[in-house]
């Protein structure tokens, strides 16, 4: 049987769990300008999909 205080501290994480900071990818991010030759393979992945995010939702330009 689930107590009335389980239930309250249960029911309160989730509700701090679904909080966040308030700012947005665009707030908090900025274009990766590191020159390609100086990256991984997967380093160069990981920029070039971020800044097509950047792209994408914020209005990054090349």
């Amino acid at each position: 049987m689930v107590t009335p205080k389980i239930l309250a501290v249960a029911t309160f994480v989730a509700l701090v769990a679904c909080q966040h900071s308030g700012r947005s990818f665009c707030d908090v991010s900025k274009p990766n300008r590191d020159p390609v030759e100086d990256m991984t393979p997967a380093e160069a992945r990981t920029a070039l999909t971020h800044n097509l995010k950047g792209a994408n939702l914020c209005g990054w330009k090349p």
